[in-house]
């Protein structure tokens, strides 16, 4: 059963990551993850990349990763992506 939140983004037509304040998580090919609606960053390190959402962790793992982009909406992160995993 949708909660209330769901019900109102729904009805105004909100995205559900704008209203439930959820991540949304979008890789392009295996070249670079963008993740919008995160908390902070807590670890970096070329091979693994862990970033705190409302949700819980994003982890990119890779080879050369970079951070190429972070704001306060969103972490753009490049390289060669192996796996993305939510924990």
């Amino acid at each position: 059963m949708p909660s209330v939140k769901e019900k109102m983004a729904q009805f105004l037509a909100l995205p559900k990551e704008i209203a439930l304040d959820l991540p949304l998580v979008m890789a392009t090919g295996r070249g670079e993850v963008n993740v919008e609606n995160y908390k902070n960053l807590l670890e970096f390190a070329e091979t693994k990349v862990r970033v705190r959402t409302r949700d819980g962790t994003v982890i990119i793992e890779g080879e050369r990763l970079k951070l190429r982009q972070i704001t306060t909406e969103n972490v753009l992160i490049s390289g060669r992506i192996t796996g993305i995993l939510y924990a």
